[in-house]
């Protein structure tokens, strides 16, 4: 599994990469996990509104920062894949 951050590293997105990364861990999922600060390659997702969670090249999450639990339905979704 490919996960990615996208936003500038502010609070929010350190928080959302902290979600991803524990949730993974409590599933036994060892994804890669990248932040992607560089605006172009934000764009490049279609993404306008940060941060924004990208599981396996799909942008699940924009503009806000979900819940772990909501992080953790959406690591089993794409698992499962």
């Amino acid at each position: 599994m490919d996960i990615k951050i996208l936003g500038s590293g502010c609070r929010q997105c350190i928080t959302l990469e902290e979600h991803a990364r524990r949730q993974a861990a409590e599933l036994g999922i060892e994804p890669s996990i990248a932040t992607i600060h560089d605006p172009v390659a934000i764009a490049g997702y279609g993404v306008m509104r940060r941060p924004a969670l990208v599981i396996d090249e799909r942008v699940v999450v924009a503009g806000r920062v979900p819940a772990a639990e909501e992080v953790r339905s959406l690591l089993m979704a794409a698992s499962q894949d």
